[in-house]
């Protein structure tokens, strides 16, 4: 049977065999891995608030650790499901907390990212087309039997794009007065999500159409 899971190459990784091994051992469980994603989401949402306004090293800081926990939240977002289905430790009620921890973590982050690049309204619009393309890849899944986890901006491509723009907007903060690499960021993320929902948006159609 085909792994239904997202297609991710960092999964065949030794260290990822040995992060989940580890986990495993200890005891986590694959839905305590998910919650904790909302965690780190919560605290990079709150460093990206704490940047807006602050002094350049400040700001610098509280970018740097909103672009670690992107990284952290997508680290959960691995281990859980290896923890889930190579650990053997995959509970009744994981597909729940599989899915609805991410659309709270897509929310905080890109929401917070707005705060930070001082357009709010963009932040949120953006968290709305994050939570759009987990709706249409989950309503595939229901009407055409398969997940559509294609970008150019799925869940892994619009935290890349983050944690880049978050990055760049720290090295901004301490070279120039100008606050333009974030929104830049968001304004690339929001383009590609729209057209990711497009597209998958295209193919659930034309799915159904065929039948």
């Amino acid at each position: 049977m085909p792994d239904p899971r997202r297609p991710l190459r960092s999964r065949n990784t030794r260290w990822a065999a040995r992060a989940s091994s580890r986990l495993t051992a200890r005891g986590a469980t694959p839905n305590g891995i998910s919650i904790a994603s909302m965690g780190f989401a919560a605290l990079g949402a709150l460093a990206f608030w704490l940047s807006a306004g602050a002094l350049p090293g400040a700001r610098a800081a509280w970018l740097l650790l909103g672009a670690a926990m992107c990284q952290m939240r997508l680290l959960c977002n691995l281990l859980d499901g290896m923890v889930a289905v190579e650990g053997g430790r995959a509970a009744p009620d994981g597909p729940f907390w599989n899915e609805a921890p991410d659309r709270v973590s897509d929310v905080l982050l890109l929401a917070g990212a707005g705060m930070a690049a001082g357009l709010p309204a963009l932040g949120w619009a953006v968290a709305a087309l994050a939570v759009s393309t987990a709706y249409l890849r989950e309503l595939g899944r229901a009407e055409l039997g398969a997940a559509d986890y294609r970008g150019p901006m799925a869940k892994p491509h619009r935290m890349a794009a983050l944690t880049l723009g978050a990055v760049l907007a720290a090295v901004e903060a301490l070279v120039a007065t100008s606050t333009v690499v974030l929104p830049l960021a968001l304004w690339i993320i929001a383009a590609g999500t729209g057209a990711t929902i497009l597209r998958r948006s295209a193919r659930i159609l034309n799915g159904m159409r065929s039948r």
